[in-house]
């Protein structure tokens, strides 16, 4: 049978008021009474009922993380940042993975967890902050991505097109005049990217050239490497390559050693998103880094608020800080 709150009081020695007081961490217990009840609650192996306690406070402390990838690097280290940010603040996160099909994103916004969650951070690769309203369960929301939430939504999200303009600027001052970009497709990342890469090359006087803008199938390694290749095929192949994610610019780095081409010296190669692997890769990536930490603070922090009732307040549109790391696939 399992263990009840009055089996824990009898083994402390205090009334089932003070057992649910410090389960849910009120103030004016004793550290002495709490000690006490912590102890009973670990011989005895009690696990509260979450739905109960969910609809005595009102709220349960669950917040959902909807992402593309778990397998990504980047979504994966964004993940342990919001979800270390959560924690300190009492919450805890559960991440749903969409793997950005409109059908997973659509699940999320229905409701899936819809008892058991306070609030969403969502980061929708198929779904337009034009058709949330159309979905959304009501549960407060923040977005991230590139996608502008036209004031309906909270959303945190790095300038991409500032950051493109700047990645593409470095490898324009080092004096590189055949700058490809890979990522460019149709997803909006791709497409504001794009932007702030065409951005710099007009800065500087420089036409951009369809043959050096590859779309690719995705934002893998393998895709990186494909796009590489078919750039190294052109009849003058480029000096420079900005990929518009870390894990295209390792595939590219691989196509390049395997072409016995030297890098920095014979093409140039900028990521973005600063994984962990791009610092530890040889040669180290250079990268656009948003502030990881930044963004889940304010992410977490933006729900907590909209979920405490602050609802009525304006939308917040917040712009995560980024840097540009160079590394020795620009610099050597």
């Amino acid at each position: 049978m399992a263990t009840r709150l009055s089996d824990v009081a009898a083994r402390a020695g205090v009334s089932v008021k003070t057992v649910s007081n410090v389960i849910n961490d009120y103030p004016h217990i004793t550290a002495q009474t709490r000690a006490k009840v912590e102890a009973a609650i670990v011989a005895l192996d009690y696990r509260p009922n979450v739905s109960a306690r969910s609809l005595r406070k009102g709220r349960s402390d669950f917040i959902a993380l909807a992402i593309p990838e778990m397998a990504s690097p980047y979504f994966a280290e964004l993940g342990a940042v919001i979800s270390r940010a959560a924690k300190r603040r009492g919450i805890t996160v559960l991440i749903d993975q969409t793997e950005g099909e409109a059908p997973a994103e659509k699940l999320v916004l229905d409701g899936m967890r819809g008892q058991l969650i306070d609030g969403i951070i969502f980061s929708p690769i198929t779904i337009v902050p034009a058709k949330l309203t159309a979905v959304s369960t009501g549960k407060p929301l923040v977005l991230l991505g590139e996608r502008p939430a036209g004031g309906q939504f909270d959303r945190v999200a790095v300038d991409s097109v500032q950051a493109s303009y700047d990645a593409t600027t470095h490898l324009i001052e080092l004096g590189r005049r055949r700058i490809a970009a890979i990522g460019v497709g149709g997803t909006s990342t791709g497409t504001v990217r794009r932007r702030g890469y065409r951005k710099a090359l007009k800065a500087a006087g420089m036409p951009h050239d369809p043959a050096l803008e590859l779309a690719g199938t995705g934002y893998h390694r393998e895709d990186g490497a494909a796009s590489m290749r078919e750039l190294l095929a052109l009849p003058t192949p480029p000096d420079a390559v900005f990929c518009f994610n870390d894990l295209l610019a390792l595939g590219a780095l691989r196509t390049l050693a395997d072409a016995g081409l030297r890098v920095p010296d014979d093409v140039a190669v900028v990521g973005f998103d600063d994984i962990e692997d791009g610092r530890y890769h040889s040669p180290s990536l250079t990268t656009i880094s948003p502030d990881k930490e930044w963004l889940a603070d304010s992410a977490v922090s933006l729900l907590l608020e909209r979920i405490a009732g602050n609802g009525e307040a304006a939308r917040c549109d917040l712009t995560v800080p980024y840097t540009l790391q160079i590394r020795e696939s620009t610099t050597g």
